[in-house]
């Protein structure tokens, strides 16, 4: 009697005309509604690289498949970028941004230790309800921010999430150090989740499955040599590159096996293969080993560099902007970051 008492209770107070949270007696999918972008002004081409540290437009295009990347202002910081990005994502779902009611955020590269810098956008989009919070798994992270919203809504804790990628890695580059330098750049993607009624089928709209791993045996092949519990200071980023690229393409393809294994669904069903952005080489290992088409992948790595966390969400504007990816396309997300992190997102779009 008691728990009945105590259900119908909750059920009016869900009900409530101002609570944004709406029942579903279906199974509930976190569907895209909007997606945007934003990329610093700046270009650094390699040949400019090529003046400040022993390099070349050639060895940099051999190893990466890098031409050039993006790179901040003086004045630009973190959030900057991301409340750009989440403005063209919001406008792009065409809802009203004060009625978002979960940010996860993923960045290497907050405008301060605390707070987080979602809430920096939360309060430069106007919103005061809900909650807004940073995902830290390095490249990793904006899949594993992604995972992180479709949970909550899923749940019931939210009804429109914004998820964002934003970095600004050239503030944490040793610019003298040629193996790493080169490789990164800035940049900040979003999209806005909506929950929706689905059928609890692989034609569902929405994400369909996802995965996350993560070994920290490998913690010192991709870090940063500071920290303020550590070094009291910033630090730089520092790369094993030859281990990493060793364990990107098998971390990669055996992520999303087992993220498509989740919904009994065959790689030959996956129009679209939005990898992140590390090296040109891993993409191209990967797909090779998952048996896709280049013409399957989406490629921005050239242009934009290794964006980290901001990279999958970009990659995924382009594709959606130039008219690549189409409603209803299966859409197989990925990325692999320090730690190690790794993860993948199934959805259709």
């Amino acid at each position: 009697m008691q728990s009945r008492l105590m259900l119908n209770t909750f059920n009016k107070l869900k009900n409530k005309k101002n609570n944004s949270m709406t029942t579903y007696n279906k199974p509930v999918r976190s569907v895209v509604l909007g997606i945007g972008s934003y990329l610093p002004e700046k270009i650094v081409t390699n040949d400019d690289l090529a003046k400040i540290v022993d390099t070349s437009d050639e060895w940099i295009r051999e190893r990466s498949g890098i031409h050039q990347r993006h790179i901040a202002a003086d004045d630009e910081i973190t959030s900057d970028l991301a409340i750009k990005a989440a403005k063209r994502a919001i406008k792009d779902a065409g809802i009203d941004g004060t009625k978002i009611d979960l940010i996860v955020l993923a960045t290497s590269t907050p405008d301060n230790t605390f707070p987080a810098t979602a809430t920096k956008v939360q309060a430069a989009l106007g919103i005061t309800d809900g909650v807004a919070f940073d995902v830290q798994a390095v490249c990793s992270g904006f899949v594993f921010a992604l995972n992180t919203a479709d949970a909550m809504i899923r749940c019931g804790q939210a009804n429109k999430a914004l998820v964002i990628g934003a970095e600004t890695f050239s503030r944490i580059l040793d610019w003298k150090d040629r193996s790493t330098c080169v490789l990164f750049g800035d940049g900040a993607g979003a999209v806005v989740l909506g929950a929706q009624e689905g059928e609890g089928t692989n034609n569902d709209r929405g994400i369909l499955a996802a995965k996350m791993r993560s070994d920290g045996k490998h913690y010192d092949k991709l870090y940063v040599d500071g920290g303020p519990s550590s070094t009291q200071t910033v630090g730089y980023l520092r790369m094993q590159g030859p281990e990493v690229f060793k364990h990107a393409v098998k971390n990669i393809s055996s992520v999303v096996l087992e993220t498509l294994d989740l919904v009994h669904m065959p790689i030959s069903q996956v129009d679209w293969f939005v990898p992140h952005q590390a090296n040109k080489r891993i993409l191209d290992g990967a797909a090779k080993k998952l048996k896709l088409t280049r013409d399957q992948v989406v490629v921005t790595v050239d242009r934009h560099g290794n964006t980290s966390a901001a990279s999958v969400p970009l990659a995924l504007d382009e594709a959606v902007k130039d008219g690549r990816i189409k409603p209803n396309d299966v859409v197989l997300l990925e990325a692999m970051g320090g730690g190690f992190t790794w993860g993948a997102v199934l959805l259709r779009w």
